[in-house]
């Protein structure tokens, strides 16, 4: 009886302590959705690199809570609102995660937040999906961008191009939910700034060729400039192809979906030089804060100017920081602790600093992240203003960024 005693003491003690191990090493699980494959993949590769690097860093410096491990769950919503549904059902109802990080694409974010994540009740904060369509979402107040609306870029474009001296331009766009809002509001902007849209023509991605397309668009009106609104791996490149094999245009722009170094490798330098201008959500890169990321990054075997790789720290970073703040894995207290970590007023919180961060929530210290990708201040729709840059392509193959402020 004495022995059967001890030998039950014995269990109870080694069950506590696994009780106590499973406590300390338990996983907060939060979504983390990209594009791994589609016409994309190449950009987001980095981008989720940049969010596991936050990951890294709020492990490395005590972990989430009570010592629990942040773990980001990775999804391919391929930029396909299909493939962004059943990703996102996978990390919300069999992960079980607390809230997600991303999609990229807006087709992809706009159909995983309404089928999946809105009913669930689930916050999703995304680092690139743009489309001015996602602000007026009825999300219940789940929905969050760290990047600007498109409402914001196409503007910015539009600006651009008559800086540019274009008083008459045609444009080309994708069908899809980026692209097509973005030109929508670019068209608007531009006609406003007192400059004429002499053709525009929505076209189907993954055509073999756009030259019966590309040619109408050349025909009427003389335009002296084509606007590219696609996604590089869809059908930018062979719309950019197509026009100057063809001689129908030598002077473009682009915005973010244009944005990759594939672009100038199969156009070739020679030919992009002086007649290419892409648009891109971008970072204050003298701020003390993309500086930390900059330099985080880079030891990690990334490029920093990748876009929205500081976009994508933010992202999980912040997600990191309003579990925190919520004090709990509650998908139900998400969207108020992101709000409180990212609006002013509070104390000041960089990149990397997640030690600090706990400690000033632990002692009721308000904070302020200040992000890699700029001052995060979400609006009623849960949008934030941003910087963008005209990236042009030198004949080098190399690419001048200009910020623009």
């Amino acid at each position: 009886m004495i022995g059967g005693t001890w030998k039950m003491a014995l269990a109870g003690a080694s069950a506590l302590a696994m009780a106590s191990v499973s406590a300390i090493a338990a996983d907060i699980k939060v979504g983390s959705l990209g594009g791994v494959t589609g016409p994309i993949a190449e950009l987001v590769a980095p981008i989720v690199a940049a969010r596991n690097l936050a990951a890294q860093h709020v492990n490395e410096q005590g972990g989430l809570l009570d010592g629990d491990t942040y773990v980001l769950v990775l999804g391919d919503s391929a930029c396909d609102a299909k493939a962004a549904v059943d990703a996102a059902n996978k990390v919300v109802n069999v992960d079980q995660v607390v809230a997600v990080v991303g999609p990229n694409c807006s087709g992809a974010t706009s159909a995983a937040a309404q089928s999946v994540t809105m009913p669930a009740g689930v916050v999703l904060l995304s680092e690139s999906a743009t489309s001015p369509a996602i602000s007026d979402l009825a999300d219940g107040d789940t929905v969050f961008r760290v990047a600007p609306s498109d409402s914001f870029q196409g503007r910015s474009i539009a600006e651009q191009a008559r800086a540019a001296g274009y008083q008459r331009v045609a444009v080309t766009f994708a069908n899809d939910d980026y692209n097509s809002g973005l030109a929508q509001v670019f068209i608007n902007s531009f006609q406003d700034m007192g400059g004429t849209v002499v053709a525009s023509q929505m076209h189907e991605p993954d055509k073999a060729s756009y030259r019966s397309e590309l040619a109408t668009l050349a025909a009427d009106g003389n335009p002296q400039a084509l606007m590219v609104f696609a996604y590089y791996g869809g059908s930018g490149i062979t719309i950019l192809r197509n026009s100057l094999e063809n001689e129908l245009f030598d002077k473009f722009m682009a915005a973010d979906g244009m944005f990759d170094n594939s672009v100038v490798e199969q156009i070739g330098a020679e030919n992009l030089a002086g007649r290419l201008a892409v648009s891109q959500a971008a970072s204050d890169t003298d701020s003390e804060a993309y500086q930390r990321f900059a330099q985080a990054f880079t030891a990690a075997g990334g490029d920093p100017q990748s876009p929205f790789v500081a976009h994508g720290y933010d992202a999980a970073f912040l997600m990191a920081l309003a579990i925190q703040k919520a004090g709990s894995a509650d998908r139900s207290l998400i969207a108020a602790a992101l709000r409180e970590v990212a609006n002013a007023p509070g104390e000041i919180v960089l990149p990397g600093e997640w030690e600090k961060a706990r400690a000033l929530i632990a002692a009721g210290t308000d904070i302020n992240y200040q992000g890699a990708s700029g001052d995060i201040e979400f609006d009623a729709n849960g949008d934030v203003s941003g910087l963008y840059s005209s990236n042009s392509v030198n004949a080098d193959g190399s690419w001048t960024t200009k910020l623009l402020k």
